[in-house]
């Protein structure tokens, strides 16, 4: 998995580096191109709440990017964010937003903040969100990033994802982006009755996005696409 990573840095590096040397010095057109990532990468392929279609068009993803990948922020593959961590794609985003079933009476927790992204879209669906990132200088930075975007509904936390956030649960909605090998039974403990947890699961060397809903106790779970998230680690560097 390791592996697979510093590829997909070492290809983005090299695209973008092709990118400034065909050189065009004017500034994207961000707005623009959010809506042609939104209309293309993302109701193209499905996802078509309304809601999460509005705030993927409103959150300005290349804020929470590097400088040096701004000009393909809006492109359909995940971006190196530092730390040997990435920003997921913008498909993966959305699709993971809507089967959340986002309500803006209800509150989230995001396990993996990264540089902040998958938050500030959360921010603009959810009435509370608290998100978790165990890479201390990420998670400052993502509060700083969100702060500065106007987002008030977000408290960050520095710490282990997988033992959640006791002290405001039960969440509504639970969304992991990075990849345990088994459910955290401490997230599962800490999701509401009728709550919604959407978590990329690594089994036999190979990643599944799963949809986890509660129901009298129980989790019923829903298998939706294969994926690649980076995995889940804790404070001692022990692998989840």
């Amino acid at each position: 998995m390791k592996t697979l990573r510093f590829i997909f840095i070492l290809l983005s590096s090299f695209l973008y580096a092709a990118s400034a040397c065909a050189g065009d010095p004017a500034l994207p057109d961000y707005k623009k191109l959010r809506e042609l990532m939104v209309s293309e990468q993302i109701e193209a392929r499905g996802v078509n709440n309304k809601k999460v279609l509005e705030a993927m068009r409103r959150v300005e993803r290349h804020k929470f990017v590097p400088k040096e990948y701004r000009r393909r922020a809006y492109d359909d593959y995940p971006l190196p964010i530092g730390e040997g961590q990435t920003i997921s794609q913008p498909y993966i985003v959305a699709l993971m937003t809507e089967v959340l079933n986002p309500d803006s009476t209800k509150k989230v927790l995001e396990i993996g903040t990264g540089s902040g992204y998958q938050a500030a879209v959360l921010a603009e669906l959810f009435q509370n969100v608290y998100t978790i990132e165990i890479v201390d200088p990420l998670g400052k930075r993502a509060e700083m990033l969100l702060s500065e975007a106007g987002y008030k509904n977000v408290m960050v936390k520095i710490g282990d994802g997988y033992l959640g956030w006791k002290e405001y649960s039960p969440f509504d909605a639970i969304i992991v982006t990075c990849s345990p090998t088994h459910i955290p039974e401490p997230l599962i403990e800490q999701l509401a009755e009728g709550g919604r947890m959407v978590i990329p699961v690594e089994e036999l060397y190979r990643q599944e996005l799963v949809l986890l809903t509660k129901e009298k106790g129980e989790l019923k779970k829903k298998e939706i696409i294969p994926v690649v998230f980076v995995p889940m680690f804790g404070k001692d560097g022990k692998r989840y």
